[in-house]
């Protein structure tokens, strides 16, 4: 097993049981114990974890702006349910543009296989990777490159946003809130997210239920400023008569 894998399934566990043992994960990787405080030495520079004692905790600040491959492990299932949602919304032939998130870069798995001629804008070094072979047209943003959370961002990215009009936006945050409106983890992102937004004809939000009633370290939008909102499961009649109040569609996986 590769160190990056092992640093994933390390996560997983955190996740899991928000607390790891260096003793345990070196007798479950067959690994010596110095090799895993290294592992967690690497996770901690990264904000996902604090070593104690024989082990670590795990971060979890709903503000937390983790990498990528951290994000991308997390809420899978779930993530998945909101892409089969999206569906319904594209249509062959559409422009869309979309951000760096993990959701949406699933929902964009399906729609590469169940979608034709797509033209997909992204400031998303992943997408960018993955879908270097498809048959839709991929245009990147370019722009100063954020490798924490493997995208394209700053004046060159704002640019060339500028020069499209779309039929779709997608988006994800790292928060829903009533009071706060949608936010995310840091504005390098936003700025691009609401350059996105005023370009696109439909906009999108896919937010899975742990998103409710939280709130990211940056103001992203207003709830006026989307047209749907995609959930894993049922909102509670407070959200649905909220959003209905502000113009937003629901869509939610029937349980």
């Amino acid at each position: 097993m590769k160190a990056f894998e092992r640093r994933e399934k390390i996560i997983q566990d955190l996740h899991r049981e928000k607390k790891v043992l260096v003793s345990k994960l070196a007798v479950d990787f067959d690994v010596t114990e110095e090799t895993i405080r290294r592992d967690l030495e690497k996770l901690e520079k990264e904000g996902i974890l604090t070593r104690n004692y024989g082990g670590a905790v795990l971060n979890a600040q709903t503000h937390e702006d983790l990498p990528y491959q951290t994000r991308n492990t997390r809420n899978l299932e779930l993530k998945s349910k909101l892409a089969n949602l999206l569906l319904p919304l594209i249509k062959d032939g559409d422009t869309i543009m979309t951000d760096s998130s993990s959701t949406v870069f699933e929902a964009l798995k399906i729609l590469n296989t169940e979608r034709e001629h797509l033209t997909l804008i992204t400031n998303s070094v992943i997408v960018l990777q993955e879908f270097n072979n498809s048959d839709h047209t991929i245009i990147s943003t370019g722009g100063t490159l954020r490798t924490k959370a493997s995208s394209l961002n700053g004046n060159v990215a704002r640019q060339t946003i500028q020069n499209y009009n779309v039929d779709v936006a997608l988006f994800g945050c790292k928060g829903v809130s009533m009071t706060n409106g949608i936010t995310d983890s840091n504005e390098p992102e936003c700025d691009v997210k609401q350059a996105m937004n005023k370009q696109a004809t439909k906009r999108i939000l896919l937010v899975d239920s742990s998103k409710f009633d939280k709130v990211g370290f940056v103001h992203m939008f207003q709830f006026e400023e989307i047209d749907y909102l995609l959930t894993n499961t049922k909102p509670s009649e407070d959200w649905l008569a909220f959003l209905e109040s502000h113009n937003v569609a629901v869509l939610y996986h029937e349980q």
